[in-house]
């Protein structure tokens, strides 16, 4: 199953914005959500393919806004990339551990997170 609805959990605007942009010239629906509370209201409303989530937000954090998801029976299926300024390797392990399938380090590089979008599809 190819990729095409995305959303995009972060507090920064700046942040969201530069992924919606390297996302949408890529041909990819994107939502956006501001902390986990949003996150969450969307998915269920609208359940997307792959959530890209930061991890340092007001309220929930990425890490367990992640967990919800990967513990929900109706959710689990969906995907989850953290993308956090988090860079130690103990971060990437519990991110992953909460059942995200990738951990990307902010800033995002395009290439290396349009490549990841695709080895899933």
């Amino acid at each position: 199953m190819a990729i095409h609805r995305i959303l995009i959990v972060d507090d920064s605007p700046t942040e969201r914005y530069y992924l919606t942009d390297i996302l949408s010239r890529n041909g990819y629906a994107v939502s956006t959500a501001e902390n986990g509370e949003q996150a969450m209201a969307s998915i269920r409303a609208d359940k997307p393919e792959l959530i890209l989530m930061d991890v340092v937000m007001p309220g929930a954090n990425g890490f367990q806004v992640t967990r919800s998801i990967a513990r929900d029976p109706e959710l689990q299926d969906v995907p989850v990339f953290i993308c956090s300024s988090k860079n130690q390797e103990t971060d990437r392990i519990w991110g992953l551990r909460q059942g995200a399938k990738e951990y990307l380090v902010k800033p995002v590089d395009a290439a290396e997170l349009l490549s990841k979008i695709e080895a899933l599809g």
